[in-house]
């Protein structure tokens, strides 16, 4: 399936919106840029949760129990297979496939267990605090132990969500699952869900769980700690090495730091994968892009399309998730598109996905004064495949006469729909958005309706 950055749910052609789904859906060929929080765990109100904590602490903790056991070879050995979880797919990769830390970086997280007596005695509550402590142990080390340490959990979870939404799974053997009884990593069949680019093995992972920056992280510590707490006026700041030898030798201090982030647990929330703006904010766009005069004045045109992709991604989440703003070019001309799933999520969407084929809808950014032909023959040569024989052009001011004559006659031809959407119609999704009464992609469902009844029968 060559739609843009496919996910696992389009490949498989099953309508679900993100909003709708307790999951994080996952990206083909990328990977999602969140990360599981550990602390969003232990702050949950959900007894099992809580009790994942638990499992994960104390799985991490049997690391520094092998260590002061003089079993260093197995406790290095151990957080080395669990610093790297390929099956969740979070983080920045462009490739789906992560690379687990080194023998140096291991030594030196297994030996805080040695040489913080805080540590070596009651191990770890919140092992993130090891970002504290060491360099190079970054945000993704954190979610991909933590997931790694409760992937038994997490397959049992994906199978059930699978079911719910009719998710094909297949027979797929993990090399890499967290034995909690044994204290071992181990390999098992199991049933998952295939990724069809790598062929490798996906767990789904709750949507609750994710931040784009653990709630302890060390800027964090930095700015809003160590500087209002520590820092002296006059002295020389510490570079980062100097800060992480500075926070070895006093523990304690980090362990106050954590202390005041448990303390202030009811500010720690999930981030979303999708954020609308305000509803200030969207009036505030609106009211730019209205002003902004047509053509390429002053970046007008690039002023255009900034307002209007960050407005219409709010005004129409949640029935469409957006995919992909990208440029193109066409006759030497630069093309600005925005491109989203269609779930199907709506009476219209699937009426879309049935008569034109359109798995996602691309809305094409113009800011002229009059579209033209031309702008209608652009987007006719761009819709196929993936997004079927459905676009819609978003510009300035209504269309001329002759411009609807040729979408109706392209119609005719060839059944392709273009719908053309202007300055009062983003007006009017801005206002309905504000209202809370209706839902702003009804206003495009009305301009599908009024195309519809001016077609021949």
């Amino acid at each position: 399936m060559s739609i843009i950055r496919p996910r696992l749910t389009d490949f498989h052609n099953i309508p679900i919106t993100q909003e709708e789904v307790d999951f994080a859906i996952p990206f083909l060929d990328e990977d999602i840029p969140l990360y599981v929080d550990p602390f969003l765990l232990w702050k949950s109100p959900s007894m099992q949760d809580n009790s994942l904590h638990l499992s994960i602490t104390n799985s991490f903790n049997h690391i520094g129990y092998l260590f002061n056991k003089g079993y260093e070879k197995d406790a290095i050995d151990l957080i080395i297979r669990a610093s790297e979880c390929d099956e969740v797919g979070f983080g920045n990769s462009k490739t789906k496939t992560g690379k687990r830390i080194g023998i140096k970086l291991a030594s030196k997280i297994t030996n805080l267990f040695n040489s913080i007596p805080q540590i070596s005695k009651s191990g770890f509550i919140h092992f993130e605090e090891i970002q504290l402590l060491v360099d190079n142990f970054s945000k993704d080390r954190v979610s991909d132990i933590a997931c790694n340490y409760i992937q038994s959990f997490l397959v049992d979870y994906t199978i059930e969500q699978c079911e719910k939404y009719k998710i094909p799974i297949e027979k797929v053997q993990l090399n890499n699952l967290y034995d909690s009884k044994t204290n071992k990593f181990i390999e098992e069949e199991t049933y998952l869900p295939i990724n069809p680019i790598t062929k490798l093995p996906i767990l789904l992972v709750p949507k609750r769980w994710l931040r784009f920056i653990p709630w302890i992280n060390t800027d964090d510590y930095f700015k809003n700690y160590y500087i209002k707490n520590l820092y002296v006026d006059g002295q020389e700041l510490p570079d980062k090495v100097k800060l992480l030898a500075f926070n070895r030798s006093n523990y304690d201090v980090v362990k106050t730091y954590t202390e005041i982030k448990e303390k202030q647990f009811e500010n720690c929330k999930n981030d979303p994968l999708f954020n609308q703006i305000p509803v200030t904010s969207a009036k505030r766009k609106i009211s730019i892009i209205e002003k902004l005069p047509t053509g390429k004045t002053n970046n007008a045109d690039i002023k255009f399309e900034d307002n209007a992709c960050q407005l219409l991604a709010s005004l129409v989440y949640p029935h469409l998730d957006f995919a992909k703003e990208q440029s193109r070019t066409e006759s030497g001309v630069q093309i600005r598109d925005m491109i989203f799933y269609n779930n199907c999520s709506f009476d219209f969407l699937k009426e879309i996905y049935d008569s034109y084929d359109c798995k996602q809808i691309v809305m094409e950014l113009k800011n002229v004064k009059e579209v033209k032909q031309e702008h209608i023959l652009q987007l006719n040569r761009y819709l196929k495949e993936q997004f079927g024989r459905f676009g819609i052009i978003i510009t300035r001011n209504p269309p001329p006469k002759k411009v609807v004559k040729n979408v109706i006659d392209l119609w005719s031809a060839h059944r392709k729909c273009i719908l053309i959407l202007d300055d009062s119609d983003l007006k009017l999704m801005t206002q309905v958005f504000n209202s809370k009464q209706r839902y702003p992609i009804e206003v495009i469902k009305k301009k599908y309706i009024e195309f519809t009844r001016a077609c021949p029968s």
